[in-house]
């Protein structure tokens, strides 16, 4: 499995429209969750796209960005319904990681976590931040990967 890192303004039309099908697939349709899944992150300069592609389906994604001036954070965390419980989201959020280390080493990592993903999350070190809160309907928890001190 190769990860491609891409800027909005450096993905192709065919890969963009994979991406955002497979995010709608995902978060709106299978989460039954109808929200604005996209945004303005996504266009910004900053903002990296980190993804797989398997026989031109979206296999694996996140999108790294600049959060703000203390941290960076990755979103979006999907892997693909029929790529699920073989390890590939490991090496995307490993990767993800590593995405916002080398673009943003000054700055602790966001992630907005659902819930049930909690000891996932904490697996690499994120930890609990504030309350946990609904967002969209599902319930979340703010997460943070100190790289600071």
């Amino acid at each position: 499995m190769q990860f491609k890192c891409d800027q909005f303004k450096a993905l192709d039309a065919h890969t963009l429209f994979t991406i955002m099908r497979g995010r709608v697939d995902v978060f709106v349709v299978e989460q039954a969750c109808p929200y604005p899944e996209l945004d303005d992150v996504d266009i910004d300069l900053n903002t990296q796209h980190l993804y797989t592609l398997d026989n031109g389906r979206l296999h694996t994604y996140a999108r790294c960005y600049e959060k703000n001036e203390q941290y960076s954070a990755i979103g979006r965390v999907l892997v693909s319904k029929s790529a699920r419980g073989k390890g590939d989201a490991t090496l995307l959020v490993s990767k993800a990681i590593e995405c916002c280390k080398e673009r943003w080493p000054e700055r602790d990592i966001y992630i907005g976590a659902q819930t049930y993903l909690l000891d996932f999350y904490r697996s690499f070190g994120f930890e609990d931040y504030k309350s946990e809160y609904l967002e969209d309907g599902i319930p979340h928890q703010d997460m943070i990967l100190k790289l600071t001190q």
